[in-house]
């Protein structure tokens, strides 16, 4: 069990340093779920969660950047710059970077999303420090050379066209697309082949400069860990690096939402030689700061998200017309998707579509029955529960809470919102999304008379 905790504490200044600002976010039961915030003078924050019954630590450093954040020329930037970061700092090689964290038998890796980028070591507790320096001096000791660009540049251009290959994935992007047109969140996390190709080393160093300051950032380490120890050994791999000069800087807050985009009725097909047809429909979501997403998690579950679940039910079990089948909601700063994917055989695309399109109106009109809600939450909790286990995944959960919130939820007030849904809430979540008008994207070899019948299930 946790309960809040605003306590504030200024640690005493030693040798005339800036004083840092610590609070107690989440008090645990004899320090297990402990999480602390310190304020670093330069506007560094650092999250901490103590789990001291595990003999491992995840660290990681959250940029507020995100593929939302380019024009259009920068489309693939901040992904460009992930894998840039591994490439070298002025104390270490490529090589020394990835066989620091090999040695010790530890994993590395980085993630770019719409509006972050995360990058993470996992190790043993007590290899924490090395963890710490070196995800560190990639973050603020980058070289970010010609030479570099122009290598990776291949490698990127390879996994463009991985993404292509899989038509499964790339049609997520299709919908994201088609949902939002040529704007900063209807772009490829990626980039295209043109803008990557047209990225050279100052642009992206550019890029670097403005959004990797200190104020950008969010370091967050969970596990076996010592929040004071780790805010120390941050502090002094910064300071190092001469990336906290300023004194009177504060982090910036959580992503502002702007003006909403919102779209219907809209149709994209992508004709390929597959062996199924990949669909995606779908309409706007939530924001995720939304207080309604709790009662949309719960639907989402019911509808789509298990084996037990409408879709999977009426379009594998009952019909056999998929293998996979399966609802999901993404939330963003000022907006959000709920979207239903299927991959089936092009003979049958209209058939899924249509069953798809008729449960989506169902719960729309009706709501869910009581065991189904009762079914959904006892999974969405257990689920929640359940992908916390590790200690990754609790990284995962500060750093992004303190990035995208600005604060922090015990699991404990998560399950007591999911647990209070009521049939009313998921009923009115359902009209205001479900009986939207939807969009759709299709990849698949769907023949002309087939594709000309697309715009039914949008009507």
């Amino acid at each position: 069990m946790t309960s809040r905790s605003s306590r504030v504490t200024a640690r005493p200044s030693s040798e005339g340093r800036a004083v840092a600002r610590t609070q107690t976010l989440l008090k645990g039961q004899n320090g297990i779920g402990t999480v602390r915030r310190t304020v670093l003078p330069g506007g560094l924050r650092v999250v901490t969660e103590t789990l001291p019954s595990v003999r491992s630590a995840t660290f990681g450093i959250w940029a507020h950047v995100g593929s939302r954040d380019e024009t259009p020329t920068l489309n693939g930037a901040t992904h460009y710059l992930e894998h840039l970061l591994f490439k070298g700092t002025r104390r270490r090689s490529a090589l020394d970077i990835s066989s620091a964290i090999d040695a010790v038998g530890g994993e590395m890796n980085a993630f770019t999303a719409k509006e972050y980028t995360c990058y993470y070591a996992r190790v043993l507790d007590t290899d924490l420090p090395l963890a710490i320096d070196v995800v560190c001096d990639m973050l603020t000791g980058s070289l970010i050379r010609e030479e570099d660009v122009d290598a990776e540049r291949g490698v990127i251009l390879e996994e463009i066209a991985m993404t292509e290959d899989d038509p499964g994935d790339m049609v997520h992007d299709l919908f994201a697309q088609t949902m939002y047109g040529d704007t900063p969140l209807g772009r490829p996390v990626l980039g295209t082949v043109d803008t990557i190709n047209a990225l050279g080393a100052d642009r992206i160093r550019r890029f670097y400069k403005k959004h990797y300051d200190p104020t950008h950032l969010v370091v967050a380490a969970a596990g076996n860990v010592d929040h004071n120890k780790v805010v120390r050994q941050v502090r002094a791999a910064f300071e190092q690096a001469g990336a906290l000069t300023r004194t009177d800087a504060e982090p910036i807050g959580p992503r502002g939402g702007t003006k909403r985009i919102r779209t219907a009725g809209r149709v994209d097909l992508v004709s390929r030689k597959t062996e199924q047809a990949h669909v995606v429909l779908g309409m706007p979501g939530l924001h995720r700061t939304d207080e309604r997403r709790w009662a949309l998690g719960v639907l989402n579950t019911a509808l789509g998200g298990g084996m037990s679940s409408r879709l999977f039910q009426e379009v594998r079990e009952k019909r056999g017309l998929a293998y996979s089948v399966y609802s999901y909601t993404s939330g963003f700063a000022d907006t959000g998707l709920f979207g239903v994917y299927a991959g089936c055989r092009p003979s049958q695309v209209h058939d899924v579509l249509r069953i798809c399109r008729d449960e989506l109106d169902k719960v729309a009109t009706e709501g869910l029955g009581d065991d189904e809600i009762k079914r959904a939450i006892g999974q969405l909790s257990g689920s929640t529960v359940l992908g916390l286990e590790d200690t990754g995944a609790l990284m995962n959960r500060i750093g992004k809470s303190e990035l995208c919130w600005g604060d922090q939820m015990s699991v404990d007030d998560m399950l007591t919102r999911i647990a209070a849904v009521t049939p009313d809430d998921i009923r009115s979540v359902a009209q205001d999304v479900l009986a939207q008008r939807p969009s759709l994207a299709v990849i698949g070899p769907l023949k002309e008379k087939q594709a000309a019948r697309l715009d039914e299930v949008v009507a």
